[in-house]
């Protein structure tokens, strides 16, 4: 047990993740031949196998799989060590790790985090885009945009408010048809959606109009895509509206209001850094300058 290492750990966690030495290889910037050295000494000091070979690739077997989420806290422990080693703590310099969901990230922050570079050109911005809440207490992100309340606990949490959206199209789109006035309206016109159900669809539905998800003629769970379809006009969907208003798409239906509450989060131990509170003030800052 005294041979196992943290990159024979690393290694583990690559393949599991990944499905393959391969992938493994590619995610840490290895020679596969090293990746599959890794695994043989981490299987023998443990004296079980980790993984079986099956024909899409390796599959982990009862112990691997039971092991999975401690090598996986290791690695988010290790991705904040580097991070809180990055720079001292008074600096406004070193890396700071910011997730939020895609279509914020993609379309809301790249400004903000633009001007904070000119200010602080020190400073090194890790950017995840994730409709999955990334772990703050757990320092997967240091800085979170939410859509959803933060639980109080041992966090630091500013609400921006509520990002409006609402029924748009583009104006090729609308060009050969006549727009909708109503909900009923929708029918006669290609919808865009997601794929399974989501919050949005069931705000649709409880404005009164009954539509299912095999009525939508673009489909995906990826709520960029389907921005990106409406300023394709390939049909009508919903968006946040200052998007909308920005990028010129043409709101719909006014009265159909639905709202996405935003804070900016992270943990109360890290509010001290000084590139934290940095980036913290600066997305509360440019997030409600957004809104506006």
């Amino acid at each position: 047990m005294r041979a196992i290492d943290w990159e024979q750990q690393r290694a583990f966690l690559a393949v599991l993740e990944t499905g393959s030495l391969s992938g493994a290889a590619r995610r840490l910037n290895l020679a596969q031949p090293t990746v599959r050295t890794r695994i043989f000494a981490l299987e023998a000091a443990l004296g079980t196998p980790l993984f079986t070979r099956s024909p899409g690739g390796l599959t982990p077997t009862e112990s691997g799989r039971a092991l999975h989420e401690h090598a996986r806290a290791m690695a988010i422990a290790s991705d904040a060590f580097v991070r809180t080693a990055s720079a001292a703590p008074d600096e406004v310099a070193g890396t700071v790790r910011v997730t939020a969901s895609e279509v914020i990230a993609v379309e809301a922050l790249p400004p903000i985090l633009a001007d904070l570079a000119r200010k602080h050109p020190r400073l090194v911005i890790e950017l995840s885009p994730s409709n999955r809440n990334e772990d703050v207490l757990r320092r997967e992100a240091d800085v979170a945009v939410r859509m959803v309340p933060p639980q109080p606990y041992a966090l630091v949490a500013r609400r921006i408010g509520a990002v409006p959206l609402g029924v748009h199209a583009h104006p090729s789109y609308l060009a050969e048809r006549s727009p909708p006035t109503s909900m009923a309206d929708l029918s006669g016109h290609r919808l865009i959606g997601p794929e399974s159900d989501s919050p949005t669809l069931r705000a649709v539905q409880a404005a009164g109009f009954a539509v299912e998800l095999g009525d939508l003629a673009f489909r995906s769970d990826s709520d960029h895509a389907q921005l990106a379809a409406i300023r394709a006009g390939l049909g009508i969907g919903i968006c946040q509206v200052p998007i909308g208003t920005r990028d010129g798409l043409v709101r719909l239906l006014p009265d159909f209001r639905f709202e996405l509450e935003t804070w900016v989060v992270c943990h109360e131990d890290l509010r001290g850094l000084a590139r934290v509170r940095t980036v913290f003030d600066a997305l509360v800052t440019g997030l409600q300058a957004y809104l506006n």
